[in-house]
């Protein structure tokens, strides 16, 4: 038996390199939130339906904030949220920051944020049971990379390992991009078909990432 929920999600792909863009929708109140500014407004405007209150934003890596000003102009009232100290999405009154552990109610919906550097420095997750959008710290099959200036191998270890792989195995993880075999997956079942998500430590993980990375194809 399928269980009920009180909001539903629409799947949008496109952007730079097979990015998920999610509208999220409250099936009592018909309140909207967008996860990244990653597809232009063109591309997602027909179902934008409702009341588009907030855009919910993963990081701030170029690719996830890059069509960010069409929605501001087009929806002046709308709130962008992220991590305190992303600068680059920072737009005055329209700007709210969450912190670790935070509830956000948006509609009937509550949005749990959970701070996960590593990938980068200001990544969130956003935990909406039993759905969790991991951005570019958790893919179907794999982890985030740290390549950039400002990621972590050390921090993105404890972001995974001790914050998303600790939540309900039964919790389903919508990403960042389209990388894996299919879009969506459980945390129990991620664990079972990734590599990286099956390391003794942190030395052991380490050890795991320079492996993925010797051997990783392009676009994936």
């Amino acid at each position: 038996m399928t269980p009920t929920t009180d909001f539903s999600i629409r799947s949008i792909l496109g952007g730079y390199d097979k990015n998920f863009m999610y509208i999220i929708t409250c099936s009592r109140t018909g309140a909207q939130v967008i996860l990244d500014a990653s597809v232009e407004l063109r591309h997602v405007s027909q179902f934008i339906r409702g009341r588009l209150t907030a855009l919910l934003i993963t990081h701030t890596h170029g690719d996830h904030i890059a069509y960010l000003d069409q929605y501001l102009e087009a929806f002046p009232n709308m709130m962008v949220i992220g991590h305190p100290d992303s600068n680059q999405i920072n737009r005055g009154k329209s700007f709210k920051n969450v912190n670790q552990n935070q509830s956000l109610k948006i509609g009937e919906m509550t949005f749990l944020s959970i701070h996960t550097p590593g990938h980068y420095y200001d990544s969130i997750c956003y935990q909406l049971d039993p759905i969790l959008f991991t951005g570019d710290t958790l893919f179907v099959g794999r982890t985030g990379r740290v390549i950039s200036a400002k990621s972590s191998l050390e921090d993105l270890y404890d972001s995974v390992y001790n914050k998303l792989l600790t939540l309900p195995e039964n919790i389903r993880i919508y990403p960042g991009h389209d990388y894996g075999e299919k879009p969506t997956i459980t945390l129990a079942e991620n664990i079972k078909i990734s590599h990286l998500l099956q390391a003794k430590n942190l030395k052991d993980f380490q050890q795991r990432m320079d492996e993925f990375e010797s051997t990783r194809k392009p676009g994936s």
